[in-house]
């Protein structure tokens, strides 16, 4: 029986969030599935997920295929990586160890970078609220300089007549030597 990770959708209309569960293969997409290993909601900013690592682990092990979708995800939260350092350490390359070690400081980083985008998104919040309210201006287009706009047209002209005049110089020259 093969067996995929992938999402299942739930939500109404237009405001999707989505299962990442372990399903049968041949089982239609919002169909019976075998295990939900976590939740991914693509509306909100970053994006939120949810999972189970162990379980994303152990069904990889089982050797469960992700979809496209699923592989991103799980690339995302750290489960791929964690399976590539395991295949090091059962080919001697690493300690376990080692391999935690490796794990839990890619994490830390990426949590970090997490933390960050959420602050970001935050702060752009904050200042679209305070333009809604009228506490700050709205920041503007720059003022057009016509006069610039104008110097740039000329120079433009000048230079397209200037190559018209250089294609048909060669075509004058080689009539020439006919």
């Amino acid at each position: 029986m093969p067996v995929k990770i992938r999402l299942t959708r739930q939500g109404r209309k237009k405001r999707p969030y989505y299962h990442i569960v372990i399903a049968d293969a041949r089982a239609p997409r919002d169909g019976k599935f075998i295990e939900k290993i976590g939740m991914y909601n693509p509306m909100t900013k970053p994006a939120t997920i949810e999972i189970d690592r162990d379980k994303a682990f152990d069904w990889l092990q089982k050797g469960a295929q992700p979809t496209n979708t699923a592989r991103a995800i799980l690339r995302f939260t750290g489960v791929l990586y964690k399976k590539h350092l395991q295949r090091g350490v059962s080919k001697g390359a690493l300690t376990q160890e080692q391999a935690d070690a490796k794990l839990e400081s890619w994490l830390v980083e990426k949590q970090g970078k997490i933390d960050a985008r959420k602050a970001e998104t935050a702060k752009e919040l904050e200042e679209f609220r305070k333009i809604v309210n009228g506490e700050i201006k709205a920041p503007t287009a720059p003022k057009r300089d016509e006069a610039a706009e104008a110097a740039f047209r000329e120079e433009a002209t000048e230079e397209s007549t200037e190559a018209a005049a250089q294609v048909e110089a060669p075509e004058a020259a080689s009539g020439e030597e006919e």
